[in-house]
């Protein structure tokens, strides 16, 4: 089978479609969480300038900050991670090649299955709590429950992305030469976007 066949049928399967449909979703969460970033850029100018220029400040800047950092923690995670932007530590892995390869990425992608799947549980745990209780910031009082919400959805868009990792990987253990669908990009190796 010659590379442009194989590459048309990677780009058309099952798993290369639904890919690049969530990859909108990522795109759209990362949007929003670039936005957060955007008006907090512009709220923390307001406030430098009225602090210089007239002596005053903004009712719950510090409170509003601090609720606002879930937002771009978070929604922008599952993002990344399509992009091969996280941290690695790779070293070992670097050496593979084939099977080897993929097995162990597959490998790592399970586990991170597994330890994501904990904090999804974790937080929602944590944001039931401060709605049951009403929890607010101390200065301003503001609720809480909004912002630790967005953990556990962000953590949860995540998941799903290592899923398609997951599923990824697999195809590629059992295809080493296939062309990589729905799986980040390895350093120095980059392929096309999903919606490209």
């Amino acid at each position: 089978m010659s590379q442009a066949p194989q590459d048309a049928a990677a780009a058309d399967g099952a798993l290369a479609r639904l890919d690049r449909w969530y990859a909108h979703i990522e795109d759209y969460l990362n949007y929003v969480a670039a936005a957060v970033i955007f008006a907090m850029m512009l709220f923390v100018c307001a406030e430098a300038i009225l602090r210089t220029a007239f002596n005053a400040s903004i009712y719950g800047f510090l409170d509003l900050t601090e609720l606002s950092m879930a937002a771009f923690a978070f929604l922008g995670a599952a993002y990344c991670q399509r992009l091969g932007g996280h941290i690695r530590m790779d070293l070992m892995v670097a050496q593979l090649r084939g099977r080897w390869l993929w097995g162990a990425e597959a490998v790592a992608t399970l586990v991170a299955l597994l330890v994501i799947g904990i904090l999804i549980s974790g937080t929602f745990d944590h944001f039931l709590r401060a709605w049951r209780i009403g929890d607010t910031t101390i200065d301003a009082e503001l609720r809480t429950w909004p912002s630790k919400l967005l953990a556990p959805i962000g953590l949860s868009f995540l998941w799903l992305r290592l899923a398609l990792n997951f599923a990824g990987y697999l195809r590629l253990v059992r295809d080493p030469y296939a062309v990589p669908v729905a799986v980040p990009p390895r350093p120095g190796e980059g392929h096309a976007a999903p919606n490209e």
